[in-house]
């Protein structure tokens, strides 16, 4: 369902300015290239094809206007290989680019599988396709240039920081770099963010105890802080699970927290792993009707409540929808297919549509319990 501002939001807020413009955007987990996968999209003359894999999620992916997605692997060229070490067709980010992908995170702790050729290929296959990314750099000079990432559309600047905790215990080779969770680094690239009057700044994080329904200590207590450091929203990636989303408000402002959006597309079969979500904000930007001084709260012992900041741009909406991955061995179909939420349950197969109930229902279970992010309309 989508989420409203509340009730003091709207008289405090929307009464008095009128709605200029709306952005969409876009999140999605992580996307892997498991061998099982790669295999199923080879073609009899030697290529892959993925386009079947997106096909029941391609026009919600389209239909934003910025969608994200981790890119947790290499395009380090053949052999192509998946766990432990990733390196995916390059037909693969072509239908990622296909399906409408606008962004994608390179910090994660699979960006080294490849070393120095991985990254800086990935980069250039990247880079040749038009797609924004941010998280690895061929050096430090292209990584001033090129953080934050600003994206802009529709009148709105919208600023992207992207860190992993690790990279599996490989190290970046000279002049490679890797944003790693370092608070130092972090906060001088936020500095450098709100210097460039962003009207938002998205941190994605590559954090979290895999296979965990659960944030740990240390995700909170991040998230926390770059909120305060000035961060507007968080979305985390990495524990192959879906973890809780929060709304958390300050004021007329409300901040998204997601601590992981689990797998969006993947070979994974454990309880859990098999599924994700999309996430999307709608986010909104007024002009004033007139001017709006402080305004004097009831209680002349507070504070003033702020005032209103034209022009300033808010979360007007969020929800996610729930996507699991139908794997052929479930199936019988030839090629993995991400199949979303609405899709009737009698177009799968009973064993495939019994795996897929259980995945939206354990997540409905936890979502219910510790999640106070809705559901997106259908």
């Amino acid at each position: 369902m989508k989420r409203l501002l509340t009730a003091l939001g709207v008289l405090t807020c929307s009464v008095l300015l009128s709605a200029q413009e709306r952005v969409t955007l876009l999140f999605v987990g992580d996307l892997m290239q498991h061998s099982g996968q790669i295999e199923a999209a080879r073609t009899a003359d030697g290529g892959y094809d993925y386009r079947e894999c997106f096909s029941l999620v391609k026009d919600l992916i389209a239909g934003a206007d910025i969608a994200v997605g981790n890119l947790e692997v290499t395009l380090g060229g053949r052999p192509y290989t998946g766990y432990p070490t990733f390196s995916a067709p390059d037909e693969y980010l072509h239908a990622l680019a296909d399906a409408g992908f606008d962004v994608l995170l390179t910090a994660n702790n699979h960006s080294l599988d490849r070393g120095r050729r991985g990254l800086e290929r990935t980069l250039m296959m990247l880079d040749s396709l038009g797609l924004h990314h941010t998280g690895t750099y061929r050096d430090d000079s292209e990584r001033r240039r090129r953080t934050p990432l600003v994206v802009d559309v529709k009148g709105f600047r919208i600023a992207f920081l992207n860190y992993t905790y690790g990279t599996n215990g490989i190290r970046a080779t000279h002049p490679n770099v890797v944003d790693y969770t370092d608070k130092d680094v972090i906060r001088q690239d936020i500095a450098r963010a709100r210097a460039l009057r962003p009207d938002a700044i998205i941190a994605c994080m590559h954090w979290g105890d895999e296979y965990q329904s659960l944030p740990n200590a240390r995700q909170k207590e991040l998230a926390d802080w770059l909120l305060r450091e000035g961060v507007t929203h968080v979305i985390g990636s990495h524990p192959h699970v879906l973890q809780p989303m929060e709304v958390r408000r300050q004021g007329c402002e409300e901040h998204v927290v997601v601590y992981s959006l689990g797998n969006f597309i993947s070979n994974m079969s454990a309880r859990g792993t098999d599924g994700g979500a999309i996430l999307l904000l709608q986010l909104e930007k007024f002009a004033p009707l007139r001017a709006i001084p402080p305004r004097i709260a009831p209680d002349r012992s507070l504070p003033p409540l702020p005032a209103v900041v034209p022009g300033k741009c808010r979360l007007s909406a969020c929800g996610y929808r729930l996507v699991w991955t139908a794997r052929p061995r479930l199936t019988g179909w030839r090629n993995y297919r991400l199949i979303p939420d609405t899709c009737p349950a009698d177009s799968l197969p009973p064993q495939a549509r019994q795996r897929m109930q259980r995945f939206l229902d354990d997540t409905r279970r936890l979502f219910h319990i510790y999640n106070n992010v809705g559901e997106w309309p259908r």
